[in-house]
Order: structure tokens, then C-alpha cells, then sequence
């Protein structure tokens, strides 16, 4: 495979994004920015998790390697506390490590799960870290303790997991949305199938945490409200298609200012959406390997996704154009 950018290969770069200097050297499964500055956190199949200073001047945007930690095995999900400082990462390895990346401290391991842990998330407004696994369980971790503060039996593996206080959505192998109020956050407050046919691949809370959008390996999202007198509104859609090739949706994520959100896909592709509307309002350019995962800076000024082929020869971390 040829190096990003060299003479005699496809476009690798469609979109004129900007690549991260020493990017992964193995698929990306995780993307996430501090909520308090431009640091950007990845997690790769390659044991790793990275983070970069993403620096702007005006319109010219750039990336400064930070540091980095490794995990036994692939790391599959991270998240930031939201003192913009420390970073929480989880995986095959089945443990969390938290890692006080901006005072310089060293990872230590807080948390554990019986097989790997694909989603994690602080959650500040209960000041607890909340992680889901293969092993069939949901589980709250109170920093100062060793052991969970309570475990939640989710009855099949997470594939994914969204929240936006005081809603959660996991998303399970059975196709099944377990919801909870995490005012009661002992109480699985209901259990939704999926609306979409197809495995779940990802979640996003709405920003008002009234609903959810859920993307399927089936190229479709699906729209749902959480009241029932607004179950008129729900309605799924068709996207990361070409004619008969169908891609799976690998990302969502709503916009933190404006409330539009972004799908990434198995085709290369990452379009902006309006669910009000029920319209796209803009299509970027395909790359010409997968994308697995993206995310929005903490003022929606930047869009960073993960390029990557389906065997993880190459990869490329690249983050959007300023939106403002």
C-alpha cells in the first residue's frame, strides 16, 4: 500500500481534510475531544490510544502529537472527564484505564468487565463512569471504589451506547434499545426493538433527550421519539447506499450548536443531516476505504473521522474543514 498522498494512487484525501502527523498504524475504533479544549483522543486496534493538540490559526488548522498509552489488547471505546483533563479507555484487554493526560500522570486501572468492554462514558451530572461489555452488563464505577456500584444485566452483548443526561440508550446483539433514566439509573426504564431490521452498529442520544437515532449495518438510521404521543414523528431512511451496494452506518453524531448531525459510514462517506426537516443538507465526497468512527469538537467547529481499509493495511485520522 502506498504511502497517504504519493504519486500513482487513487484520491485518498476527496474531502481536502487534514491528516493528524503519526496517525495509528492500525484501525481506529474510538474518536473523542476533550469538552474543554481541542484535544483529540483515539483508540486503535493496535493497543494504542493517542492524543493530539489540534491547533488552529485563523483557517489553517494543524495537530501536535501529545502522548500516547497502551492497553494489552486492541482499545475499542474512550471517553473524556469532563475537567478536560483525564481520559478513560476500555477494550479487549476487559479493563478501563484512566489516564490524567494533561497533568502527565501515569494510566492506572479502575475498572473491570468478565469480556470487552465496547462502550464507555463519564457521566459528571452522577460524577460516576458508566461502562458496557460483551459479558452482558452494564456497569457504574464510583472513582473512589474498586469494586462497581451497581451491575446492570442488559440480557445480550452492548454494541453501542449514547447519553445525554438524564437519558441512556444501550443498543444490544438481540436488536433490542434498553432505555434508562438515570435519575433512577437501577430501573431499566423500558426496552424498545429496534427499528430498524438489521444489528445495531450506533447510537446517538438527541440533544433535548427526547429520542435517539440508531444506524444499522443496513445502510439506514432510524428516528425515534421516546413519548408516545410523538410516535408520528418516527421514521427511518436510506443512507451510505450506492445502487444495489449497501454500506453499514458506523457513526452518528449530533452537532453540539446547531443540533444537525453527521453519518459516517462502511462506504467511505460522511453527509450532514437535518432530522427535522428530513433532509440532507450536505454530502462530502467518498474516501476510498471505510470510515469506523467520528465525532464533533465541543463548539461543532471541527468534524474529525477515521479512514480506514477493511483489513487494516492503512490507515488515515483526519479531522473536517473549519465550520465556522
Amino acid at each position: 500500500m502506498s504511502a497517504f498522498g504519493s504519486a500513482g494512487t487513487a484520491n485518498t484525501n476527496p474531502n481536502k481534510s487534514i491528516e493528524v502527523l503519526q496517525p495509528p498504524s492500525d484501525s481506529v475504533s474510538s474518536l473523542s475531544f476533550s469538552p474543554k479544549a481541542n484535544f483529540l483522543v483515539a483508540t486503535s486496534w493496535d493497543n494504542q490510544v493517542r492524543c493530539w493538540e489540534i491547533t488552529r490559526n485563523g483557517t489553517t488548522v494543524g495537530s501536535v502529537p501529545k502522548a500516547s498509552i497502551s492497553h494489552d489488547q486492541p482499545v475499542l471505546c474512550s471517553s473524556w472527564k469532563d475537567d478536560g483533563t483525564t481520559v478513560f479507555s476500555g477494550g479487549c484487554d476487559k479493563q478501563v484505564k484512566m489516564w490524567p493526560l494533561l497533568s502527565g500522570g501515569q494510566p492506572v486501572t479502575i475498572a473491570m468487565h468478565d469480556a470487552p468492554i465496547k462502550e464507555i462514558t463519564w457521566i459528571p451530572e452522577m460524577n460516576c463512569l458508566a461502562t458496557a461489555s460483551f459479558d452482558k452488563t452494564l456497569k457504574y464505577w464510583d472513582l473512589r471504589q474498586s469494586t462497581p456500584v451497581h451491575t446492570q444485566q442488559l440480557g445480550e452483548r452492548c454494541y453501542a451506547m449514547t447519553v445525554r443526561y438524564p437519558l441512556m440508550v444501550v443498543g444490544t446483539a438481540d436488536r433490542n434499545m434498553v432505555v434508562y433514566n438515570l435519575q433512577n439509573p437501577q430501573t431499566e426504564f423500558k426496552k424498545i426493538p429496534s427499528p430498524l431490521k438489521y444489528q445495531t452498529r450506533c447510537i446517538a442520544a438527541f440533544p433535548d433527550q427526547q429520542g435517539f437515532l440508531v444506524g444499522s449495518i443496513e445502510g439506514r438510521v432510524g428516528v425515534h421519539h421516546l413519548d408516545e404521543a410523538q410516535q408520528s414523528k418516527n421514521f427511518t431512511f436510506k443512507c451510505h447506499r450506492d445502487n444495489n451496494e449497501i454500506y453499514s452506518v458506523n457513526s452518528l453524531n449530533f452537532h453540539p450548536v446547531h443540533h444537525t448531525f453527521a453519518t459516517a459510514g462502511s462506504d467511505g462517506a460522511f453527509n450532514f443531516w437535518d432530522k427535522d426537516s428530513k433532509q440532507r443538507l450536505k454530502a462530502m465526497s467518498r474516501c476510498p476505504q471505510p470510515i469506523p468512527c467520528s465525532t464533533f469538537n465541543n463548539d461543532g467547529s471541527i468534524f474529525a473521522y477515521a479512514v480506514c481499509t477493511v483489513f487494516s493495511i492503512f490507515y488515515n485520522l483526519r479531522w473536517l474543514y473549519s465550520f465556522q
